[in-house]
């Protein structure tokens, strides 16, 4: 089956591709869809759904959509629903700013929050929600992943997700277990 990946994030894409072999995963682009859909929903579970619909609507395709986060307990859960625009940067001055927002703190627990959409052009829709928990660390360790991996100390790996091969952080992550639950429901 072909799918449309509703996201400009080429990690993400990848990590669609290596968790859904079975299908032909398109990047957006590819399935003619250059535009921006606005993220105004307060869940991953909205902003999700958003995605996936309007993508789907827009190509006439089968459309994956995630919203994904990192929550973090000192912090109310926050950035939450805003990881990626946190800062209003990019990803370094995102985990810069957790960073600083998390100075002197003694309870760093964390967890990753993702949430997939899949829907049909007929109008059917496949939601599940994926989630690992860890700790943040007071600076970065490795150089693999995106967003907040270098910061991200994974209770299940026992390193950051940025030291971490793919195969490994894709096993354990908040996106590929909720893909995982995604192909079950299919």
């Amino acid at each position: 089956m072909k799918i449309v990946a509703a996201t400009g994030n080429r990690h993400k894409l990848r990590e669609f591709c290596e968790l859904f072999p079975e299908h032909e995963i398109l990047s957006a682009e590819e399935a003619g869809f250059s535009g921006e859909v606005e993220e105004t929903g307060e869940t991953f579970r909205e902003n999700a759904l958003i995605k996936a619909r309007a993508v789907c609507k827009a190509t006439g395709l089968p459309a994956l959509a995630d919203d994904s986060g990192l929550c973090v307990d000192a912090l109310g859960g926050a950035p939450g629903v805003f990881s990626a625009r946190y800062s209003g940067g990019g990803d370094a001055e995102n985990r810069k700013l957790l960073l600083e927002n998390l100075k002197g703190e003694t309870n760093r627990r964390a967890h990753f929050r993702c949430c997939v959409a899949l829907v049909f052009p007929d109008g059917t829709t496949a939601v599940a929600e994926g989630r690992t928990d860890g700790s943040i660390l007071c600076g970065e360790r490795g150089a693999n992943g995106f967003g907040y991996d270098s910061l991200f100390f994974s209770d299940d790996l026992g390193m950051t997700f940025a030291e971490a091969d793919e195969a490994q952080k894709n096993a354990v992550s908040h996106r590929g277990r909720a893909l995982k639950k995604l192909r079950e429901l299919l």
